[in-house]
């Protein structure tokens, strides 16, 4: 996950500030829903998809049945790291441009097919991805 800015992930530069003490910034009301998917979880779905002939020629989409919304999320990255903040911030002209508003996907197709599901959840990824980024964040920033 990319962690030195904000260009490709919110949540990379997110775990960044906090473990560096600045606060989560969270633009708009952070009411915007989100999903999210462990990378372990990520690489079993591809490994499924080129292992088993049923996958051949489908197109997938992963997800999670666990929603939050950003402001939450921020709180329960406080709550995991034991400490920091966020504030929540109006939307830089542009960011608000392209604001996607709330996503997350429904990943019921592999299920069926592959008989996929996520196994971690987002408290448990959130523990994990902190806890490598402390202490090995030096090499990502």
């Amino acid at each position: 996950m990319r962690v030195k800015d904000a260009k490709q992930t919110f949540l990379g530069i997110w775990i960044r500030n906090l473990i560096k003490g600045t606060p989560i910034k969270v633009f708009g009301d952070g009411l915007q829903l989100r999903d999210f998917n462990f990378v372990d979880d990520t690489v079993d779905a591809l490994l499924l998809a080129a292992t088993k002939p049923e996958a051949q020629g489908k197109i997938f989409n992963l997800g999670s049945s666990e929603y939050t919304n950003l402001k939450d999320l921020a709180e329960l990255m406080i709550d995991i790291y034991g400490k920091g903040s966020y504030e929540i911030v109006p939307y830089p002209p542009e960011r608000k441009a392209i604001d996607i508003g709330d996503y997350y996907s429904n990943f019921h197709k592999i299920n069926q097919v592959l008989q996929w599901a996520p196994k971690v959840s987002l408290r448990e990824g959130l523990e994990k991805s902190l806890k490598f980024y402390q202490d090995f964040g030096e090499h990502y920033w």
